[in-house]
């Protein structure tokens, strides 16, 4: 099996109290799937394309445990709060 990731474009991040709330407990939803940040609030260097906004790339042991997490009723409230503060696409992919 090889590695998982969640790679997560957020278009319109914004900074706000549910926000700070979401980076907060976002980690102990994550903990239980193995699930750790790789790339999280860095710069995005732009070679191609239109990019607006940042990146998010969360590591999984594998892809069972990255759609456990995203299905968990851990995550499930947080999810909600993300969805309500920024523009997103979010892809579960499995590494090579």
């Amino acid at each position: 099996m090889s590695n998982a990731y969640a790679i997560a474009h957020l278009r319109t991040p914004q900074i706000n109290d549910d926000v700070l709330e979401y980076i907060e407990r976002i980690q102990a939803t994550l903990d239980p799937f193995g699930g750790r940040f790789i790339v999280h609030g860095a710069d995005v260097d732009v070679r191609e394309g239109p990019w607006p906004g940042t990146v998010v790339v969360i590591e999984f042991p594998d892809a069972d445990a990255a759609r456990a997490w995203w299905k968990s009723d851990e995550y499930a409230p947080l999810k909600a709060m993300r969805q309500e503060a920024s523009d997103t696409n979010i892809v579960l992919v499995e590494g090579a």
